[in-house]
C-alpha cells in the first residue's frame, strides 16, 4: 500500500487546484482520475467558462472570486498560460424577467456585492445596451450591469496549469485509474482503485458528478446530476464584431422563458462560431448513463428558442456542440466540509453551474483545511451540515 499525506479524488477544476496548492505547501499529495484530464467527461470543458467578481449567488462567494482572479495570474505567469481574459461580463435583466440564474434576485444580488466590494461596474439602460452592444436584441425596461474585470477562462488550459504545477512541485498524479471506494482507518483513510490501494492521513473528494456514488445514498441524496449542452454557432458578419474587444461574455435573465441564456465572444476566429448556451433542470441523470452526443433536434431547438429572438448576426448552423455535466445542491450553493461520518474526509463540490470561477480560491481553502485544520475564508455557508437532520 502506497502511503501519502493527503489524496485528492477526481482532478477537475477543484481537485487540480486543491492538488496544486497542496504541493505548493510541501504536502506529500497523490491525485486520481479515472479519465486523462483535462477531458470532456465531467464538468470542466468547452474551451470558455464565465468569471466575474460581484456574484448573485451570494455575497460570500466575492472573496473566493477575487482571490481566484489573483491565483490564475499567478498560473499564468507560472506556466505562460493564457487563463483569463478580462474583456467585461455584461449581465441583463428586468422586472418582468421570467427566468432565474440559479437563486431569487440574482441581478439585485450582483449589484449589492459589487458596492460592498468596490468592485468596477457600469449600469446601463436599454438604450445604452443597443448602442454599445447591439448583438442584443433587449427590450425597453431590460437593464445590464457592466462588469469591468469580468470575462471568461479557458477551462483546459486552467486544469493543465493547476496540474503541471502541481507536478513540478512533487505531486503525484495517476490519471486513468478508476476508484471503487475509500474507508476510514484508524490512521487515516484508505483509497481503493481498479490498480491498487493507496492510504493517506487525508482525503478529499472532489469528484464532480460522479460524488454522489462514492459518498453514500444517505449523502448523494443532496447531489442531483443534470446533463447540458453548450452550442457554437458560426455568425452570419463578420467574426471582428463579435471579437472579445466588442462583446463581453454575457449572462441574460430572459422575459417569457423559464431558463435564460449565457455567451461568450468569438474567440477562434472566422468559423469558429459563438458559444451560447442555456441551463436544463429537467430529469436527474447519473454520470455514468449521460448522452454525450448532441441531436440535431437539440441544435435547431437551441437556436429557434434561445438565439434567434434574443442575438443578431447568429446563425442558424451548429457548428460544433458539446454536452457536460452539473452537480447541483437543493440551494444551489457549495458544498465544502468535512464528512459527516469521518472526519479524515473532505466533500468538496462547488458546483451547482457557477463554480469554474471559484476553483483556484476552493483548491487553496482544502489545503489549508488540510494542513492547518481551518482555511482562511470564511466557508460556514458551504457547510454539508444545512441539509442535514439536527442530531
Amino acid at each position: 500500500m502506497q502511503r501519502f499525506e493527503t489524496i485528492v479524488l477526481g482532478l477537475g477544476a477543484t481537485g487540480s487546484a486543491a492538488l496544486c496548492q497542496l504541493a505548493r505547501k510541501g504536502n506529500a499529495a497523490l491525485g486520481i482520475d479515472q479519465f486523462a484530464p483535462p477531458h470532456q467527461h465531467g464538468s470542466t470543458h468547452g474551451e470558455t467558462r464565465v468569471t466575474r467578481l460581484a456574484i448573485g449567488e451570494g455575497e460570500q462567494y466575492t472573496p473566493l472570486a477575487l482571490r481566484s482572479h489573483e491565483l490564475w495570474r499567478q498560473l499564468e505567469q507560472e506556466t505562460g498560460s493564457t487563463l483569463l481574459t478580462s474583456n467585461g461580463c455584461l449581465i441583463i435583466s428586468s422586472r418582468a424577467k421570467t427566468s432565474v440564474t440559479h437563486v431569487e434576485d440574482f441581478f439585485a444580488n450582483t449589484l449589492a456585492a459589487a458596492q460592498r466590494y468596490g468592485i468596477a461596474h457600469e449600469l446601463l439602460d436599454a438604450e445604452n445596451i443597443r448602442s454599445r452592444f447591439p448583438h442584443f436584441k433587449v427590450v425597453d425596461d431590460e437593464v445590464g450591469y457592466l462588469e469591468r474585470d469580468g470575462g471568461f477562462l479557458r477551462p483546459e488550459a486552467c486544469v493543465r496549469a493547476q496540474l503541471t504545477v502541481a507536478q513540478r512541485l512533487g505531486a503525484t498524479v495517476r490519471r486513468q485509474e478508476r476508484v471503487i471506494d475509500f474507508a476510514s482507518t484508524s490512521g487515516g483513510v484508505s483509497v481503493t482503485t481498479e490498480r491498487g490501494r493507496y492510504h493517506a492521513d487525508k482525503l478529499i473528494v472532489a469528484a464532480g458528478p460522479w460524488l454522489p456514488q462514492l459518498v453514500g445514498p444517505g449523502l448523494a441524496r443532496h447531489f442531483t446530476i443534470y446533463r447540458q449542452v453548450m452550442f457554437w454557432f458560426d455568425l452570419e458578419v463578420p467574426v471582428d464584431a463579435f471579437a472579445p474587444s466588442c462583446l463581453p461574455v454575457f449572462i441574460w435573465e430572459l422575459q417569457g422563458r423559464k431558463q435564460g441564456i449565457y455567451g461568450f465572444p468569438a474567440i477562434d476566429g472566422a468559423g469558429g462560431g459563438m458559444k451560447v448556451a442555456t441551463e436544463q433542470f429537467g430529469a436527474a441523470i447519473t454520470a455514468d448513463a449521460a448522452v454525450q452526443a448532441v441531436s440535431e433536434e437539440e441544435k435547431r431547438a437551441m437556436h429557434a428558442d434561445y438565439v434567434a429572438p434574443y442575438l443578431s448576426g447568429v446563425s442558424a448552423r451548429c457548428i460544433k456542440a458539446l454536452s457536460c455535466l452539473y452537480t447541483v445542491t437543493p440551494d444551489f450553493a457549495f458544498v465544502i466540509d468535512v464528512h459527516p461520518d469521518s472526519p479524515q474526509v473532505i466533500l468538496a463540490s462547488p458546483c451547482s453551474g457557477h463554480g469554474f470561477k471559484h476553483s483556484p480560491a476552493v483548491g487553496e481553502a482544502l489545503s489549508e483545511i488540510v494542513t492547518a485544520g481551518a482555511s482562511r475564508l470564511d466557508l460556514g455557508a458551504f457547510s454539508l451540515r444545512r441539509f442535514l437532520a439536527p442530531g
